[in-house]
């Protein structure tokens, strides 16, 4: 097992595909216990083989549907004009912008480029250094696992037998949380900086540009109303809400804002579609895996080293914190969480931790490591909007990143807050 471990390492090392090392693991390890490979198969259709998961293509569908249709550029202008009247107002509505978005598009990813792709050109116009824009975005963007609707949260939900409705509602003052402090963040080091110079404005000036930006912004905002609404009413699940982001993105980005050409609407159906299978297929290679681990009592063997190390659950959450956040560095959120969902989750049970409120640092966890080299997803998106490389990104992210483990910790200890 230690050999087989050392080769896992140095394949993720080595920046292999995480599924195809999550898949091949799985039938290399299980050919040598004399277990026929098919097992892996099996286990990995039986994980597709799930009505949750259908809101996967779907979300991702509806953040790029929002994209190419004019969605994400109202959000931007309606975001600014509430709080781009002071210095640092920009940077603080591009938090604000990720916040509004996620409440559509239910991925970080998804989130961080259609922000990412208007605002920092934006903000480098207004004196913000490039890559402190780029990490703005960057870090901003992982409020599109945080806030609901959240694919992390449905796919938690489906590994864990939870209630994604639970999951959501419970993600709510933790996304205000990390947007409120993100913001903080941008508007204090604006004005030691000097960064955001903005004109004087006048009252009416501002609630004119309000009403404004409102006025073209306001068939977008029905979007999260109508998705959020219809989940927490009943009226339908989590991924049906999907399919219906999906249709209401795409008609008013046909018929009311006429964005979106036949042209780019195939283009953007087919870049959903590779997305979705890239991720589908780190699902399937990742249910192998794990049930690779379960036949090998690997959840018990952690749980037990785990326990002998400490009894106390405020131990326990800050080692798991430890180990989220490593493994949020290396591993793609939802293989992660479906790798360490049942062995983490059991022994959190075991202490008393609430399943909502493990789920929800689990996922804070991980939508952190979104941001943090090598293999952050957020900082490349980030990255190659911008026209900069990892390294130059670094310096500022860090002051991000702090304030991002911070907020994690807070949603750890303070079970009030979900």
């Amino acid at each position: 097992m230690t050999s087989a471990i050392l080769v896992l390492i140095g394949m993720l090392a080595s920046a292999v595909p995480i599924a195809v090392i999550l898949g091949l693991f799985s039938i290399v390890g299980l050919w040598m216990m004399d277990i026929p490979p098919i097992a892996a198969l099996q286990s990995s259709l039986e994980s597709l083989d799930s009505f949750s998961l259908m809101a996967v293509p779907f979300y991702v569908l509806a953040g790029n549907i929002m994209r190419a249709g004019g969605i994400s550029d109202r959000l931007v202008s309606l975001a600014n004009a509430l709080v781009g009247w002071f210095r640092g107002g920009l940077g603080a509505a591009v938090v604000l912008t990720c916040m509004f978005f996620a409440t559509i598009s239910g991925s970080s990813s998804a989130t961080t480029a259609a922000v990412g792709g208007i605002t920092i050109p934006a903000m480098v116009k207004k004196r913000y250094p490039k890559n402190f824009s780029a990490a703005t975005v960057a870090a901003a963007g992982e409020l599109g696992a945080i806030i609901p609707p959240s694919l992390p949260m449905i796919v938690y939900a489906l590994v864990m037998g939870v209630s994604a409705a639970d999951l959501f509602i419970a993600g709510i003052i933790p996304g205000i949380l990390i947007g409120a402090s993100l913001m903080l963040v941008v508007i204090v080091t604006s004005r030691l900086k000097g960064f955001d110079e903005v004109p004087l404005q006048s009252g009416s000036e501002w609630v004119a540009n309000l009403m404004s930006a409102g006025k073209r912004a306001a068939p977008a905002m029905v979007i999260p109303v109508i998705i959020l609404g219809g989940i927490y009413s009943g009226s339908f699940t989590p991924t049906e809400a999907a399919v219906v982001a999906s249709i209401a993105g795409f008609v008013i980005s046909t018929l009311v804002f006429r964005q979106m050409s036949f042209a780019s609407a195939v283009d953007t159906f087919k870049r959903s579609a590779l997305t979705s299978a890239g991720l589908l297929l780190i699902v399937a290679s990742a249910s192998a895996f794990g049930f690779f681990l379960t036949i090998n009592m690997i959840p018990q063997t952690i749980g037990g080293w785990i326990t002998a190390i400490s009894d106390d659950p405020i131990t326990f959450l800050l080692i798991v914190n430890c180990v989220l956040f490593a493994t949020g560095m290396f591993m793609e959120t939802l293989a992660a969480i479906i790798v360490l969902g049942p062995i983490l989750a059991p022994v959190a049970q075991s202490f008393g931790i609430d399943p909502v409120h493990f789920g929800l640092i689990m996922i804070a966890n991980l939508a952190t490591g979104m941001v943090t080299p090598p293999v952050g997803v957020n900082l490349f998106v980030a990255c190659e909007v911008a026209g900069l490389r990892i390294d130059q990104i670094i310096r500022p992210l860090l002051l991000f990143l702090g304030t991002l483990i911070f907020d994690v910790l807070l949603i750890t200890y303070l079970p009030l807050l979900h």
